[in-house]
C-alpha cells in the first residue's frame, strides 16, 4: 500500500463513523413494562461453556416461575466458537448475529481471539453492531473501603478500529476515533449511575495532555455533561497516575464512579479486578439503548483446557455478569437473592484444583437460592 491508497483508506473510515453516528436514535427498551424479555446464553469457547452451563442452572431457577409464565425465555445460541469464527472468517457468523438481535438481553462466555491475522474479535464486533456503548464493571472490596464503578465507552477509542490500520514500507499506522455523541451518552449514563446511587464522585480518566484531540474532546466533552449535576464532584486524572492512585490505601477509598475512554478502560478495570480478587472474580455489563450484553471480564483460559483443568474455572465472574443482567431487565429481588447466595455460598473455586470444581460450587449455590 502506497501513501495515495492509505489515504483513500483513511476516507473510507472516516465516512463509516460519520454513518456511525447518524445510527445514534437513542430509543431505549423498557423492560418494566415489556411483557416477555429474551435472554440469549452464548457459550463461547475455552472455559465458556463450562462457566456458563453453571451460570445458566442459577438463572433457571431463579426465574422458573417467569419461565413457566412466559415472562423470560432462555434462548441457548451456539456457533460463536473459535473455530466456527475462523471457518466462516467472520467475528460474528451471520447465523449467530441474527440470534442475537431477537434478544433482549445476552449473557456472554468468553471467546478466544486470535493474535494476529484480520479475525476481529466477537467482543468488539458485538459492542459495534448491537451498539453497547456504556462497559459497566463494579469492583468491591468492603473491608478496604473500596466501592467503585467503572464507565467505559465501549464503541469508540482504538478498539472500533484496532483491526482497520494501515501498514505501509516501513511503519504501521493504528486509528482512534472520539466522537461527540459517542463520550455524550456515556458521560450521561456514568453521571446518571451517580445521581441514582447517591454518589458524589466522578473522576474522568484519560491522557489528554498527550492525545490533545480525542483525549482532549472526551475530558471536554465529560466536562459539559457535568453541568447537569451540579451536586457531583469531577476530577480529571492521567490514566498513568490512576494505575498507581488505585494501589494507594488511603487515596483509593474515595473514588466512586471512575468514567474512561474504551482503551484504558479495559485496562485499568482487569488491574482493579485483581485487587477485588482476581479476573475470575468479576463481570460486566455491556449496555446499549435497545440490546444489552453481560459477561465475564476474563478470556477464554485456553492453557486451563490445555491443562485439562477446565473444570476449575471459576463461575463467579459469569454470575455476577448475571446479578447484573438480572437488575437491567429489572428483576431486582432475584439479582438480590443470588448475590447473598454468592457471598454465603461456603465453597471456593480455585484455578489449580486445590477446592471446589466450577459445577460443585454451583451445585452449593443452587442449595442457598
Amino acid at each position: 500500500m502506497d501513501i495515495q491508497q492509505a489515504c483513500q483508506a483513511f476516507e473510507q473510515l472516516l465516512l463509516e463513523q460519520q454513518a456511525r453516528i447518524e445510527g445514534m436514535d437513542g430509543t431505549k427498551t423498557d423492560f418494566a413494562t415489556k411483557a416477555q424479555v429474551t435472554i440469549g446464553i452464548v457459550d463461547g469457547d475455552g472455559i465458556g461453556p463450562i462457566i456458563t452451563s453453571q451460570a445458566t442452572r442459577v438463572l433457571e431457577k431463579l426465574l422458573a416461575p417467569q419461565i413457566q409464565s412466559g415472562a423470560v425465555k432462555i434462548s441457548m445460541i451456539q456457533g460463536l466458537t473459535i473455530e466456527n469464527r475462523l471457518a466462516k472468517n467472520k467475528p460474528i457468523p451471520d447465523d449467530v448475529m441474527a440470534a442475537l438481535l431477537q434478544c433482549d438481553v445476552i449473557l456472554k462466555g468468553p471467546t478466544t481471539t486470535p493474535h494476529g491475522g484480520a479475525l476481529e474479535s466477537a467482543n468488539v464486533a458485538m459492542r459495534r453492531a448491537l451498539d453497547l456503548y456504556a462497559n459497566c464493571r463494579p469492583v468491591c472490596v468492603p473491608e478496604a473501603g473500596i466501592d467503585w464503578m467503572f464507565f467505559r465507552e465501549n464503541t469508540e477509542g482504538e478498539y472500533v478500529l484496532g483491526s482497520r490500520g494501515i501498514e505501509l514500507p516501513g511503519m504501521a499506522v493504528d486509528f482512534k476515533v472520539t466522537t461527540d455523541l459517542g463520550t455524550r451518552r456515556i458521560a450521561r449514563a456514568a453521571f446518571e449511575y451517580a445521581k441514582n446511587n447517591g454518589k458524589t464522585h466522578v473522576s474522568i480518566v484519560t491522557k489528554a495532555n498527550i492525545l490533545k484531540k480525542t483525549d482532549g474532546k472526551f475530558t471536554a466533552i465529560c466536562h459539559q455533561v457535568a453541568q447537569d449535576y451540579p451536586g457531583i464532584t469531577v476530577e480529571d486524572y492521567y490514566i498513568d497516575i490512576m494505575t498507581a492512585d488505585l494501589l494507594k490505601p488511603g487515596l483509593r477509598e474515595k473514588f466512586q464512579v471512575i468514567l474512561l475512554p474504551n482503551l484504558y478502560g479495559d485496562i485499568l478495570t482487569d488491574e482493579a479486578a485483581q485487587i477485588q480478587g482476581g479476573v475470575g472474580t468479576a463481570g460486566s455489563a455491556n449496555i446499549g439503548d435497545r440490546y444489552a450484553m453481560f459477561e465475564a471480564i476474563h478470556g477464554s483460559a485456553p492453557r486451563m483446557i490445555q491443562r485439562g483443568m477446565g473444570e476449575y474455572a471459576d463461575p463467579r465472574s459469569i454470575l455476577t455478569a448475571a446479578v447484573l443482567l438480572l437488575r437491567h431487565i429489572c428483576r431486582a429481588q432475584e439479582a438480590r437473592r443470588l448475590e447473598e447466595a454468592m457471598a454465603s455460598c461456603p465453597l471456593t473455586v480455585r484455578s489449580d484444583g486445590s477446592a471446589a470444581t466450577c459445577k460443585e460450587y454451583a451445585d452449593a449455590l443452587l442449595t442457598l437460592l
